[in-house]
Formats: C-alpha cells, sequence, structure tokens
C-alpha cells in the first residue's frame, strides 16, 4: 500500500467512527472550540488525543517548536475574537526535535527561523527540558504582549503547559 492509500484508508475509517451528527453539525453551524492550543508540529503530539477533545472542541495551531510569528497570532486572535475561546494553551513537549536542534547548533535553511525564535527564549540554558519550559513561558509572553491593548481580549485566559511523550502527562507552569 503506498501512502496516499493508506491515507484514504485512514480517512474511510475515521468517516465510519467519527461521530456523523456532530460533524454535520459542525459543519452546518459553525465551530465553538473552548480552547486555543499553540503545539508543536511533533507527529506525537495530538492536542486533540491528549485533552480527549473531539470535533469542534479545540482550535489547534501547529508549528514546529511551538514558535510564535504574525501568523499564528493571526489565528490566535481569529479564534478569541471571533470564535470566542477562552483560553490559550501554549503547549511544548518532551523530547522536542526543534528545541534540541537549536541547542545544538543545528538548523541551517528555513528551520533557522524556528531555532533562531527557541534560542532567544532559552538564553543559555541547555538543559533540554528546562529549554522546553522557557520556550513555552516565552511563547505565553509574546502572545500576552501582543494583545495587551486588545480589550475584546482581556478575558482571555493564557497558560503554558508540557507534554511528557513518555507518560501522557501534561504539567501545567
Amino acid at each position: 500500500m503506498d501512502l496516499i492509500q493508506k491515507l484514504a484508508a485512514g480517512n474511510l475509517e475515521y468517516i465510519h467512527q467519527s461521530d456523523e451528527e456532530l460533524r454535520l453539525d459542525t459543519a452546518r453551524n459553525g465551530q465553538h472550540p473552548c480552547a486555543i492550543v499553540i503545539c508543536c508540529s511533533d507527529s506525537r503530539v495530538i492536542p486533540e488525543q491528549i485533552f480527549s477533545a473531539t470535533i469542534g472542541d479545540l482550535f489547534v495551531i501547529r508549528v514546529a517548536g511551538n514558535v510564535i510569528g504574525n501568523h499564528q497570532l493571526g489565528s490566535i486572535e481569529y479564534a478569541a475574537a471571533h470564535l470566542g475561546c477562552k483560553l490559550i494553551v501554549m503547549l511544548g513537549h518532551t523530547g522536542c526535535g526543534a528545541v534540541g536542534a537549536a541547542l545544538s547548533g543545528h538548523g541551517g535553511g528555513f528551520i533557522s527561523y524556528i531555532t533562531e525564535d527557541i534560542l532567544e527564549a532559552v538564553g543559555s540554558e541547555r538543559d533540554p527540558d528546562e529549554a522546553c519550559r522557557l520556550n513555552v513561558m516565552h511563547g505565553v509572553s509574546r502572545i500576552r504582549q501582543a494583545f495587551e491593548k486588545h480589550p475584546e481580549m482581556s478575558d482571555v485566559e493564557i497558560r503554558g503547559a508540557v507534554y511528557d511523550i513518555e507518560s501522557g502527562e501534561v504539567t501545567w507552569l
């Protein structure tokens, strides 16, 4: 089976196993997620599964290293101001390849945009777990600063968290 066939088979399985009524309701009546989750693109970090969420529950923004740039800020603004999300979660994770690349000095090409942002966040810290936490809190700080003068977002809570890829546990910072 080639990769497209594998994905197509997975899509059929999803169609048959997902909540059709909920899928149709959100398609027809829009989404009303309760939280925004900014997380890494890492295939082991699946917010919908980590938080036992279903269709329409989470507005997920994924980018390697869970870094924050203008595109992510625009997505956050849309979800908070237009969809009514009252919680923003910046979710880092253990064993992050982007953090590891930044700490080891790897990451040429376009990856350098990510690793440079992470290095700004972690400073001289070289412990991967602590660097992950610092990167998360840097993202939280960036979000807070970006929206401090947006009154429509004054009641939105912003929290940092780290997902442990081995235990599955989320630690709130």
